[in-house]
């Protein structure tokens, strides 16, 4: 019998930067500063929660758009937070974790031969979610030290085939944020096209000194074509949850759910009674920024005899550093040299971008325990510029 050549849609066998770091710290032994995830519990009474109502059985099917009495409590926080009123039957959608949530989007919205502007370096599903949609990525590339965008480039970018903008705020990796004035800029920018502004906000707790996260529901005329991404799993230290939302104007949502409806149906029952509870009360989220505020201090000031130089991170759980004074190798090979030689596990750079620069940073997770920062940084402090 002759074998049937079956070509499928993306690469097979690639593994991602992740996988990698994370299965070199375990044969060595680091300590994992690479992977976003905490290290600590999220907090008992969540726990004790979501016990509850897996004890009374709410085992069965949601309805597809999401736990009515949840999403009730998201508009209100979504209210107190940005001043934006939305409807909770219509404006909002529990999905599988916030990635299925960004496929989703993806999905519904772009078609063969059109194009996607993003920021690189980018979360690494942007590119290949498009790519699965028939859409081809315009990557703008952001660069050490300030990351920053020039809106007339962005401008230059947009063409007649332009579908979709993706914005990431905190952005992931490189942990900064985008200001008042940026996303006025785009509000400019889209308004009259066909364009639709992807919002990337599930670091939106995550944002230190005094600063204010800009979602695109502080701007009606953008939020009129955005969609705006959300992750319980970031806000409520529990990525292993797969939980998020998406919240979009009804014009938007009824695209959305009509694929969502066909990919999962609905996200589990028993976890979103639990969280409707516990994100009823504000000071869940509240203390947030200050909690991770002092990780990001504690790691910064334990390094500070180091040759890394920090790019101070304004938002998410990750600081970006420069290790130019250390070594001449590529960022890879130096995140390889940390985790084998020094016992500690970073991420590189470049394989957020396309096509990388030529820039020495690596990326390191602060959403640890003191003590597993304080151990990460005594073995940092053998490096030497």
């Amino acid at each position: 019998m002759n074998d049937i050549a079956f070509e499928p849609k993306t690469p097979v066998g690639g593994t991602n930067i992740f996988t990698i770091m994370s299965k070199l710290a375990t044969e060595h032994q680091a300590i994992n500063l690479g992977q976003g995830f905490p290290d600590f519990e999220c907090d008992e009474k969540l726990i004790e929660l979501i016990a509850k109502y897996l004890r009374e059985r709410k085992n069965q099917y949601c309805p597809m758009a999401g736990l009515p009495k949840l999403n009730e409590v998201l508009a209100a926080k979504i209210q107190r937070l940005y001043a934006h009123t939305i409807q909770p039957e219509t404006d909002i959608c529990i999905t599988a974790g916030a990635t299925q949530a960004l496929y989703t989007a993806i999905m519904a919205f772009v078609r063969g031969g059109d194009e996607v502007i993003i920021f690189e370096p980018a979360y690494d599903c942007y590119k290949p979610q498009v790519e699965l949609a028939g859409g081809q990525i315009k990557p703008y590339q952001l660069k050490w030290p300030d990351y920053s965008i020039d809106w007339n480039r962005v401008k230059d970018m947009i063409t007649d085939k332009t579908r979709m903008i993706i914005i990431n705020t905190p952005h992931n990796p490189s942990g900064t944020v985008l200001a008042r004035e940026d996303l006025q800029t785009l509000e400019e920018i889209v308004e009259g096209t066909n364009i639709i502004v992807l919002s990337d906000e599930v670091y939106e707790h995550l944002i230190y000194d005094g600063e204010e996260h800009q979602s695109v529901m502080r701007f009606p005329t953008l939020f009129n074509q955005s969609l705006a991404v959300y992750s319980f799993g970031k806000t409520l230290h529990a990525t292993g949850w797969k939980l998020g939302y998406i919240v979009g104007p009804e014009h938007l949502m009824s695209a959305f759910k009509s694929i969502h409806q066909w990919n999962v149906f609905c996200a589990n029952s028993f976890m979103q009674f639990g969280i409707a509870d516990y994100l009823s009360d504000p000071n869940s989220y509240e203390g947030l920024p200050s909690f991770f505020e002092r990780k990001r201090d504690t790691m910064n000031d334990l390094l500070k005899d180091t040759p890394l130089q920090p790019k101070l991170a304004k938002g998410t759980y990750f600081q970006a550093y420069n290790y130019e004074e250390i070594s001449k190798h590529d960022d890879l090979e130096f995140a390889k040299y940390l985790t084998t030689e020094i016992g500690v596990a970073a991420i590189p750079m470049s394989p957020f971008y396309s096509i990388p620069p030529k820039e020495k940073v690596i990326r390191l997770c602060f959403a640890k325990k003191e003590e597993t920062i304080a151990a990460a940084a005594e073995r940092l402090m053998k490096l030497k510029g």
